[in-house]
């Protein structure tokens, strides 16, 4: 990164620098791979640069079905430029396949299809393990006023469908996925972070038998190998079906 640019934040997944324009960040993407509050790491050569690939053909997609996103353009391989936006701490996690810590707080079975899309929200909050969150606490905690929460689970539905339908074209079961929120220099709700394989629980439709085939980051937690790979197939489905 040009060294004119100063560094805002740096992430996980991500470093945010200053851009020319004082609306506009950029945001490089790192090779680094995170699970379980980041507990476990570890360094994948590329996964950067094709988690940016893959965000922006989603965002692309996103913005072309009226979706308000803070992306305006791939700067280079691994680094995008966007709109500013102040980071709402709010993590929205929508489920249409029970897997993960669903099933470890309830008594439903991994893999059980849901009757309808279900969203837990989290407070992103790395001190406090990012608990889940009612709206009544948000409300106590003037983190967001109850229009612009409902704005967010509106368009998290929204963004579902769209999603669901893109992935099944290539091949690809959306079983859940995570997204983050912020408000533009206008007090705009735009869709911020990522869409990638690091934040969608993706399975290949392309099994016999039920077999699930993960194609994203729970290959790195579950220490399954071959993450890489994983997310370089879903680049090619994503561009061959372009």
């Amino acid at each position: 990164m040009n060294n004119k640019y100063e560094l805002i934040y740096e992430g996980k997944a991500k470093k945010v620098f200053t851009h020319d324009d004082a609306d506009k960040v950029i945001i490089e993407f790192k090779d680094d791979a995170t699970a379980f509050n980041a507990l476990k790491k570890a360094k994948f050569e590329g996964k950067g640069k094709l988690n940016c690939l893959i965000s922006a053909r989603i965002f692309e997609i996103l913005i072309k079905n009226n979706i308000p996103t803070h992306f305006i353009k791939l700067e280079n391989e691994n680094t995008m430029i966007t709109k500013k936006i102040k980071v709402i701490p709010l993590e929205i996690v929508l489920r249409n396949t029970a897997y993960g810590s669903l099933c470890k707080q309830t008594n439903i079975k991994p893999g059980t299809s849901l009757e309808k899309p279900l969203i837990d929200i989290y407070l992103k909050n790395d001190e406090l393990n990012d608990p889940l969150i009612t709206k009544d606490r948000i409300e106590l905690m003037k983190i967001l006023r109850s229009k612009d929460l409902d704005l967010i689970l509106d368009l998290t539905l929204k963004i579902n469908e769209i999603l669901i339908r893109f992935f099944k074209n290539i091949k690809l079961k959306l079983v859940d996925f995570k997204l983050e929120f912020g408000f533009d220099i206008k007090n705009n709700i735009l869709l911020g972070d990522e869409i990638s394989p690091d934040n969608c629980r993706l399975w290949d439709l392309n099994q016999k038998n039920d077999t699930i085939v993960s194609l994203d980051k729970d290959l790195f937690r579950n220490d399954l190998g071959g993450l890489i790979e994983a997310y370089r197939e879903i680049y090619r489905r994503i561009n061959d079906f372009l």
